[in-house]
């Protein structure tokens, strides 16, 4: 039986170090499988193994082939674990070699999480060219607003030139419009140059629906389970080992060959599998193998909305033992808290009592009653640390999945996008700022996909719209085929020339400075974290505990001036910044330093945020 091996992969057709082309492929539905050249005559018969797997050894394929894996004789296939669909989904694979490239990042060390500052780009719209090598052009700019990991949507192959990503139907293959494998591992040699980590985001819960031939070789999808997007991915039913090979193989090349530093896994909790062993803490086993191999760390980060720690505790505690989980209690809070409408599933959510609670407990729903789900959800978050947890006021998901997919900077005011960002900077644990959120782009961040074919393009849109058919017949999401939906949601960067862009992009610069530096800031102990609010006047003090002093932040969420009292065991302090100083466009001329036991008048829609002296 083939495994999952530690150096190498065993999975579609790789070169092996005297050039020759090493072949694995699990096909149980077929009784014979052979590879055919693109474009020639040429026929190269596999050799059955065990349990459906196919393999050879051979000298006849060399780097930049096109080829198929024919099957029993019929149709021509494309590789299941294709590392380049040059052509697109329905071409021919071509043979790419992972060892070619010359890597100068042999010194590079992947930051602890809790000094992650993680920046989320969508490759297409980062840039009007779209490509992972012009996203090498902005990684000055990435570095000198702080940002020390980038994380990448999905750049598996997906039908057409443009999609979000998780439409993917090739999970070893770059989408060839980006620039394909090599562009992605120059991007990553690239950024760890300048010091930035790279977190990729993957799919192991579901294909898309258009272009995907995985059924067509073996029973990579099941019926035991479904999805929102469909079928889920058989890692429990029949004859799973495959399937499971098949994912870890993935994790395996993404981190060894193309020298990524992290796995953003998208909806953890679809990822379905009642085995002994789940997939999650497989897949945990055999990045910490890697690790022992290449003397480097290798996070793993789920996505998930269970509220639910044991995706992060460790096995002894009954965990799946990853490392990060994404929190979006706290964003639906600030959201709420920020004077957003409260429709969907943020009716659950209440202002700065809830924020507060996400501070000190994580979780907000943590075993009680939420009314969109008729049920209680949720439990404790109980000790674990606040590196655990990824924070954001905005995302993908967060804004391209609302009807019109406005970004904050054309919902709030440029006072509240000062307040909201601190929120998250200040908060106790790992902050991720959605791209151009940094100055304030109002641009929206669209629904978009490239279906070829016209009845998945018609579903696309169809479902776009069942998603807001309860706001009423008023509510038409733009079509996400339409090129212009896509071309809508780029990042213009020309905004960071024009105020009030200019000084927001100061402002994140500023609080990710003081993030870095100051001590109390800096250390992810939620434990060491306590907060006051006041729900009628829509204010939340956030004290952030240390033994060299401790910060506190002063939110006003409010529309009127508000009196925040300072702790009283607090003796001096020093104001560390005010978003409603004149030197960030507010109305304020250098406010005074806080009296201790007295008031601080913090404008409306403001933070003031000061350092205990001790």
């Amino acid at each position: 039986m083939n495994k999952p091996e530690i150096k190498h992969r065993r999975t579609g057709l790789q070169f092996l170090p005297d050039g020759k082309a090493e072949i694995w492929l699990w096909a149980p539905y077929a009784t014979e499988a052979a590879v055919k050249l693109h474009e020639e005559p040429v026929i190269i018969q596999l050799e059955k193994a065990e349990r459906g797997w196919y393999n050879l050894i051979t000298d006849r394929i060399k780097p930049g082939d096109n080829y198929w894996f024919r099957l029993n004789n019929a149709t021509a296939l494309p590789d299941p674990a294709s590392l380049f669909q040059a052509f697109g989904i329905e071409g021919p694979s071509q043979a790419f070699d992972v060892s070619a490239f010359k890597w100068t990042d042999s010194n590079w060390q992947n930051p602890e999480t809790k000094d992650y500052i993680i920046y989320e780009l969508h490759t297409g719209t980062f840039t009007n060219v779209g490509s992972l090598e012009a996203i090498e052009e902005k990684l000055d700019y990435l570095v000198e607003l702080g940002i020390t990991a980038v994380e990448l949507m999905p750049v598996a192959q997906f039908p057409g030139e443009r999609n979000w990503g998780y439409d993917g139907v090739f999970p070893f293959s770059v989408q060839n419009t980006y620039g394909g494998p090599a562009a992605l591992q120059h991007l990553v040699n690239a950024c760890h140059e300048k010091g930035l980590a790279v977190i990729l985001d993957t799919v192991y819960n579901h294909f898309g629906f258009e272009g995907n031939i995985l059924p067509q070789f073996g029973p990579y999808l099941t019926e035991k389970y479904k999805t929102p997007w469909g079928p889920a991915i058989n890692f429990d039913d029949r004859q799973c080992d495959e399937v499971r090979h098949f994912f870890i193989e993935n994790m395996l090349m993404w981190l060894r060959d193309f020298h990524i530093d992290a796995l953003r896994l998208d909806a953890a909790d679809c990822i379905f599998d009642l085995s002994p062993k789940h997939i999650l803490l497989e897949l945990r086993e055999f990045a910490d193998l890697l690790s022992a191999e290449t003397g480097r760390r290798y996070w793993l980060m789920a996505e998930t909305d269970l509220n639910d720690v044991r995706i992060i505790n460790p096995v002894e505690q009954g965990g799946h033992s990853l490392d990060v989980q994404w929190l979006d209690n706290f964003h639906h809070t600030l959201r709420v808290s920020s004077g957003l409408e409260k429709n969907s599933y943020f009716a659950d959510y209440e202002g700065v009592n809830h924020l507060a609670k996400s501070y000190t407990e994580a979780f907000v729903y943590d075993g009680i009653y939420s009314n969109c789900r008729m049920r209680s959800h949720g439990a404790s978050a109980g000790n674990s640390r606040g590196d655990r947890f990824v924070v954001f006021s905005q995302n993908h998901d967060q804004v391209g999945n609302l009807m019109l997919s406005k970004r904050s900077g054309a919902l709030n005011s440029f006072r509240l996008l000062k307040l909201i960002s601190a929120a998250v900077l200040c908060a106790p644990y790992i902050p991720l700022l959605f791209m151009g959120e940094e100055y304030g782009e109002i641009n929206p961040f669209y629904f978009f996909s490239d279906h070829q074919d016209p009845e998945a393009r018609k579903a696309a849109w169809q479902n776009r719209k069942n998603d807001f058919m309860a706001m009423g017949p008023k509510a038409m999401p733009p079509d996400p085929s339409d090129e212009r939906t896509f071309k809508r949601s780029r990042l213009n960067w020309n905004q960071i020339e024009e105020e009030p862009h200019i000084t927001l992009l100061n402002w994140y610069k500023t609080l990710i400075q003081l993030r870095k530096s100051v001590p109390a800031l800096r250390d992810l102990n939620r434990l060491a974290v306590s907060t006051q609010h006041n729900t009628e006047e829509q204010t939340l003090t956030l004290r952030r505990n240390h033994e060299t002093g401790s910060v506190l932040i002063l939110m006003n969420f409010s529309e009127k001036p508000r009196a925040m009292n300072l702790p009283r065991d607090i003796k001096a302090c020093s104001k560390l910044i005010c978003s409603s100083d004149t030197d960030w466009r507010g109305p304020t001329e250098n406010q005074d330093f806080p009296i201790p036991g007295d008031a601080v008048i913090v404008r409306p829609e403001s933070v003031y945020i000061c350092r205990e002296l001790i």
